[in-house]
């Protein structure tokens, strides 16, 4: 019987340790969306970008990726993206979206231009760069080293 108690303590301190792991990792994980004003882009190619994936300019994160989606006319990528409300972006911002290695995930990453204007809710931004994938830079080498000759 004593025996059986020692299993059901331990079974509760693991549990409650398990509770207070999760409760920590949650709160410094920063996976819920940022607060503030709506913006979207469109990329020709996204290359696995995911709703939830960070919004950064210079590394740090001012936002977050609300949805991807098909424009049915154009055949692009549509992001919409939550930009914190104290972030003011020029309308001359770029967005490219980036990856933080081989295997990491995907990043959309703004480039604020010099416009004295600033974006308002619900814009879209312009200037875009899409999605290069390693076998698409690989490729790009080839080409260039083989003189651009096709065979």
């Amino acid at each position: 019987m004593a025996r059986n108690a020692v299993e059901t303590i331990l079974g509760a301190i693991v549990l409650s340790m398990a509770g207070i792991f999760i409760f920590f990792a949650y709160g410094t994980a920063q996976v819920k969306t940022t607060g503030g004003y709506e913006v979207s882009a469109n990329f020709f190619k996204i290359g696995g970008l995911t709703a939830g994936s960070d919004v950064r300019i210079n590394g740090i994160k001012v936002g977050t990726v609300i949805s991807a989606q098909l424009d049915r006319e154009t055949y692009d990528a549509v992001v919409k993206m939550s930009i914190a409300a104290d972030v003011k972006l020029p309308v001359d911002t770029a967005a490219a979206i980036g990856s933080e290695g081989i295997v990491g995930g995907k990043y959309i990453r703004l480039e604020p231009g010099q416009a004295k204007e600033t974006i308002a809710p619900n814009h879209t931004i312009i200037k875009t760069k899409d999605f290069r994938s390693l076998e698409d830079q690989v490729g790009e080498i080839i080409f260039l080293a083989t003189g651009g000759k096709g065979g």
